[in-house]
Parts: C-alpha cells; sequence; structure tokens
C-alpha cells in the first residue's frame, strides 16, 4: 500500500474512532439520564449540541497561495452558562469528534461544579507542516469567522492538541480587535503577560495526580513507594510520570508510539526527560522494549493510560493486574472493558473525572480576567486540590450508593447540573 493509501486508511479509522466516541457518549449520557430519572425529552436535549457551525476559512500561504482551512465550534449546552472548550488544530479533526468533546465538557463542567457548558474547536490542518506566519493568519481567520458565536459570556475556547499559549494570544488580539476593546476573558491558556494563570501548563496532569492520591486512599495503598505503570510520554505523561515519581512513587514502565521501557525498581524519570524529542519519542533509544499491550498487563498498583483511545478493551481487560486505573487520554477504556473491571473489583477513574484540572484552572484564569486580580501559584494549586478532591468524592459516593462503576457515576453527576439547570429554564 502507498503513502496515500496509508493516510486515507488512518483517517477512514479516525472516522471510525470518532464516530464510536460520539455514540458512546451518547450510550453513557441515555443510561445516567436514566438512572436519574429524567425523562426521555431530556435525552433529546443533550444527546447533540445545541450549536454547530462549520466555518470556511481563507489564508495567505507564504508562497502567496490562497488556502481554504475547515474549521468547527460546536456548543453542547449553554443552560447553565457561556459554554467552555478547546480548539485544537489538527489532520484528522471532524465534525463527529467535535461534537463529542463539547458533551464531554458539558460533563467536565458538571463534574467539577464550573458555571459553563460544553464546547469545542478544531481546524482541518497540520500545523506541523506550517510557519509561524500561517499559523498566525489560520488563527485570526477562525475567530473572524466564529466571533459571532464567541465572546467572555458566550464561548471561551482554550488551547488543546497542537494549539498552545501562542495561538490563544493571536486569538485573543483578533477578537479584542473586533470588538474594539481588550478581551483578556474571551479565551484562556493565555501567555502570562496576557492574562494567563498560573498553574495552567501543567493543571491537566496535576489533575490527574490528584485523583491517584484519592483512589490510592480509598484503596488503602500508599503513594510513597506505590508501582505506577504510565502509557504515554507525551505532555500528559511525562509531567505525570515526573509527579509520580518526585511525590515517591515508583514509576516501573513508561510508553511511547514505539514500544514501552519496564525497570521493576523504578526508572529514572529525569533521565529519560533528558532524552525524549519534542513528540515524547524515547523507547527508540533503548532495547529490549516492551510493547503497548504489554505494559497495559504489568504487575503493577496504578495504570495510567495517558496516550489513545480504545486501549483497554474486552480483549484485554481480564488481564489487567492493577488494581487502580486513572486515565489521563480521552477514552483509553471502551465501555465493554469498563464494565470488566467493575465487575473484577478494579477502581477505574474515568477520564472526564481524572482530566479535568485542566479547565478547573482554565475557569480560574477566566474569574481572573473578570475581576482583574490574579493570584500565586500556590493559590491555583490549593484551589484546584479542593475543586478535585471535592468532586473525586462526589462521584465515588454516588458509585458507592448507587451500586454503579464510576463512569457511569461521573456521567450522572456531571448530566445532573445541566439537566436541572435546563429544567428550570423550561426548556424540557
Amino acid at each position: 500500500m502507498g503513502a496515500a493509501g496509508v493516510a486515507g486508511k488512518q483517517a477512514e479509522q479516525k472516522l471510525e474512532e470518532s464516530l464510536n466516541l460520539f455514540t458512546s457518549t451518547q450510550v453513557v449520557i441515555k443510561e445516567a439520564l436514566n438512572k436519574l430519572g429524567y425523562s426521555d425529552e431530556m435525552y433529546e436535549l443533550l444527546k447533540e449540541p445545541l450549536r454547530m457551525l462549520t466555518v470556511r476559512i481563507p489564508v495567505r500561504m507564504d508562497d502567496g497561495s490562497i488556502k481554504i482551512f475547515t474549521g468547527y465550534r460546536s456548543q453542547h449546552n449553554d443552560a447553565v452558562g457561556p459554554t467552555k472548550g478547546g480548539v485544537r488544530f489538527h489532520p484528522e479533526v471532524n465534525e463527529d469528534e467535535v461534537k463529542a468533546l463539547s458533551m464531554w465538557m458539558s460533563l467536565k463542567c458538571g463534574i467539577v461544579d464550573l458555571p459553563y457548558g460544553g464546547g469545542k474547536g478544531g481546524i482541518i490542518c497540520d500545523p506541523r507542516t506550517m510557519s509561524m506566519g500561517e499559523l498566525e493568519r489560520l488563527s485570526r481567520g477562525y475567530v473572524r469567522a466564529i466571533s459571532q458565536i464567541v465572546g467572555p459570556t458566550k464561548d471561551i475556547p482554550a488551547p488543546d492538541v497542537y494549539t498552545n499559549s501562542q495561538i490563544m494570544a493571536w486569538m485573543m488580539d483578533e477578537y479584542s480587535r473586533l470588538r474594539e476593546y481588550d478581551s483578556p476573558g474571551f479565551i484562556t491558556g493565555k501567555p502570562l503577560v496576557l492574562g494567563g494563570s498560573q498553574g495552567r501548563e501543567k493543571a491537566t496532569a496535576q489533575g490527574v495526580v490528584i485523583c491517584i492520591e484519592e483512589a490510592a486512599k480509598k484503596r488503602g495503598i500508599s503513594i510513597e513507594g506505590a508501582r505506577v505503570v504510565v502509557q504515554g510520554f507525551g505532555n500528559a505523561g511525562s509531567f505525570l510520570a515526573k509527579f509520580m515519581h518526585d511525590a515517591g512513587a515508583k514509576v516501573v514502565a513508561i510508553s511511547d508510539a514505539y514500544g514501552a521501557l519496564y525497570e521493576p525498581d523504578g526508572l529514572d524519570i529525569d533521565y529519560l526527560l533528558d532524552r525524549r524529542d519534542s513528540f515524547g519519542t524515547v523507547t527508540t533509544f533503548f532495547d529490549n522494549t516492551l510493547t503497548n499491550e504489554e505494559l497495559l498487563e504489568l504487575e503493577c498498583d496504578i495504570l495510567v493510560p495517558a496516550a489513545v483511545s480504545n486501549q483497554i478493551t474486552a480483549a484485554n481487560a481480564h488481564n489487567i493486574k492493577a488494581p487502580i486505573v486513572v486515565e489521563a487520554a480521552n477514552g483509553p477504556t471502551t465501555l465493554d472493558a469498563t464494565k470488566i473491571l467493575a465487575d473484577r473489583g478494579i477502581l477505574l477513574v474515568p477520564d472526564v473525572l481524572a482530566s479535568s484540572g485542566g479547565v478547573t484552572v482554565s475557569y480560574f484564569e477566566w474569574v481572573q480576567n473578570n475581576q482583574g486580580y490574579y493570584w500565586t501559584e500556590e493559590e491555583v494549586t490549593e484551589k484546584l486540590r479542593k475543586v478535585l478532591v471535592q468532586a473525586f468524592e462526589h462521584v465515588y459516593e454516588t458509585s458507592q450508593q448507587r451500586k454503579v462503576n464510576m463512569r457511569l457515576a461521573a456521567y450522572m453527576v456531571g448530566a445532573r447540573k445541566m439537566s436541572e439547570a435546563s429544567r428550570f429554564r423550561g426548556w424540557v
């Protein structure tokens, strides 16, 4: 098969994954609403975004040609308040993925009790092949295209896959030019000098660590000396490995797209961080690597899938040996595998809870922008811990009282807030 054939097959797989993500999210939302006693009309309202905008963005490239890019912005539900969610730049962005992720953001905001609904955006492009000038013109063009439906009181974007604080800065500047006043509250994940928040960069990983600590307490496992396996060594995985290593845990295995490293006495995480490249690749420097499949089935106390979706499936869920699984990636465990793990008594902390640290600190950034008063990193960390410990307890208690797995419990907690807001507004 030629390069074009391989690329086409990958695009097909991505489309199927996105569709699966969308339909599986709908399945769990329906089950959660049924458990909570809501009507079918509530499910009809929440099963799709309220708004989905598709835009076409003309950009002058460095060679003088004009290229037309397709972008999306999905606003799932704004009954609670303005929608909130990242913008990803990726060649395989598609409508179903953006819709599903906006639904996840609604659930995340409900779980950590933020005054937001869920939003998500994306542009089909490959930023790795574009110059800084082209990326800036694309970022500004996207803001112009969606400007009527976004804003500090409507919909607040943030960084996501292949976007960063520089792209957020260009977007904020373009929005401020359109509105003719400085609007730092329009977007989060900005550079500190433009109203960004302390602690935003590592907030997602910190949130996962807080969830790991709370889960370990429930199972009577001490973090000091605990054997941790982290699948993935990109932004989230490497931060996590470092945090756990510094907390006294033994990170016995990590992996990247090419394989996994395993050391029963604990890996030297600082050394690996020095060796890895900008894409998180490090295993290519070593012999005797394991596969990612073997990594998932290692003996350990805590397993953290922090790479890609659909890693723990019905095929391997019976072989997972960790008593605690904490999802740092989007959708790493299928619905069938979730049930198998729950039946085996494994404590699974779902992605919508574990990865909610990022949106929580984004909320803190928005609050600081609105107040014009900024907090120290210590204040941000303390507030983040308080929010996530409370959210974890709420989901865990719901799971115990209602005798449901942690994923369904998290969806029940997340869906209740927007359902109640929709009900009080008289929508359903």
